[in-house]
């Protein structure tokens, strides 16, 4: 399996939001809220008008989670839903939103969410983080960070297409790779340095003009065959 087929194989489950017994302003404002991720926003309602107003989450196989409206606004009124990689306590739907594709991405969604990984990373100090820059070009504007992330202990990697000669580097390893996926995916893993809660990727690629689609996960399991992949397909290091 490949970074895109990974990212079809998510496209594939789209889930569906269902907001019971609310009105028609607050189902429009999850619409927009969900415009750009694989989440279908539509409204219902139960005949006697209980429990009141609540969401639920569902996908092909059945129902997913549920709870009340105004949890479930009040909480995602605390995260920027747009960027949304922000790992959150609360419980269930939007924890269950990880593993969703977004479409349509700009530049700087892309970027928000790339910096909350990469600051994670610098929080924990250690551990592996990979990061895929499409091409050397790109990579040359973010060497500080990459330095500053090997520095503090971090086993950093950086993927990149040659594009123009790669740039000087002490604290980090660099693969260049002559590969179609490198060259259209943006991704950022970080391991969690071993502890499944730290454990975090965005994975996404280039299907416009710098329009990205794909998913981020918080999930360990798809976090551990991103790392592996990675490590076992590009194993040739530019020094």
């Amino acid at each position: 399996m490949s970074l895109s087929e990974l990212i079809a194989g998510v496209e594939d489950h789209e889930k569906q939001l269902i907001v019971f017994n609310a009105d028609d302003d607050a189902v429009a404002d999850l619409v927009r809220q969900f415009t750009d991720r694989n989440v279908t926003v539509s409204a219902d309602s139960t005949v006697s008008g209980r429990p009141g107003q609540f969401v639920t989450l569902s996908d092909d196989d059945g129902l997913i989670a549920a709870t009340s409206l105004t949890e479930f606004t009040e909480r995602l009124d605390g995260t920027d839903q747009q960027i949304g990689i922000g790992k959150s306590p609360y419980r269930p739907i939007l924890d269950e939103l990880d593993e969703t594709m977004f479409t349509s991405w700009s530049i700087g969604q892309m970027m928000a969410a790339t910096r909350e990984i990469e600051d994670r990373a610098f929080r924990v100090g250690k551990g592996r983080l990979d990061a895929g820059f499409q091409t050397v070009s790109t990579l040359s504007g973010e060497i500080d960070v990459y330095e500053r992330l090997g520095e503090c202990g971090v086993d950093a990697h950086a993927y990149a297409a040659p594009d123009e000669e790669p740039p000087a580097h002490d604290h980090f390893t660099l693969h260049v790779e002559r590969a179609a996926e490198i060259e259209t995916s943006w991704f950022v893993v970080f391991d969690g340095a071993g502890d499944d809660d730290q454990k975090c990727a965005l994975l996404a690629e280039e299907r416009g003009p710098r329009e990205f689609y794909g998913f981020w996960t918080y999930d360990p399991g798809t976090v551990d065959w991103l790392v592996d992949y990675l490590e076992t397909t590009y194993g040739r290091i530019e020094q």
